[in-house]
């Protein structure tokens, strides 16, 4: 299996770490380059038991990478996002600058996973309520229908960062 040179954008974040566990508990083979601001530059993050040392995430950051992981906001994804492009890495981005792009594929991988294979460099997910209603809600929806769905969240600072 191919090992995969995996870029995470804002892997010092509470959405960061959690993409990096995740990577690591999935057993995806891959060499890890997390990227931060440079206030996080410098610091480390640990991956398979071992330190591996946090970037300042520039345009030249993602050459070499596979896919980048964006774990930052819409303004840090929309700076790097020509610079991800044009290194040849797919960027699969969790924030919301992308989402209502219609050349950008929305992703939710247990109800439209094909639709990735056909991106231009750009895989946007809608946000986390909107993942976990929809994946039972899709055999609700084949079964009897559904026009039209209103779906309402109170989310309080959750969204807002570690601090």
């Amino acid at each position: 299996m191919k090992n995969y040179r995996i870029a995470v954008l804002g892997s010092t974040g509470v959405v960061g770490r959690e993409m990096i566990r995740l990577i690591e508990a999935g057993g995806i083979p891959a060499e890890l380059v997390p990227l931060g601001s440079a206030r996080s530059a410098g610091s480390t993050i640990e991956f398979h038991g071992e330190p591996v040392t946090v970037r300042e995430a520039t345009g030249n950051s993602f050459f070499g990478a596979d896919f980048v992981l964006g774990a930052a906001k819409n303004a840090v994804a929309r700076l790097f996002a020509p610079a991800i492009a044009e290194s040849g890495a797919v960027f699969i981005d969790n924030s919301s600058a992308f989402r209502l792009m219609d050349d950008v594929p929305l992703v939710v991988p247990e109800i439209n996973g094909a639709d990735a294979f056909s991106h231009h460099g750009i895989i946007a997910n809608p946000n986390c309520s909107t993942i976990i209603a929809l994946v039972p809600l899709k055999n609700v929806i084949a079964k009897y229908g559904v026009k039209s769905l209103v779906f309402s969240t109170y989310q309080a600072v959750s969204g807002s960062g570690m601090k």
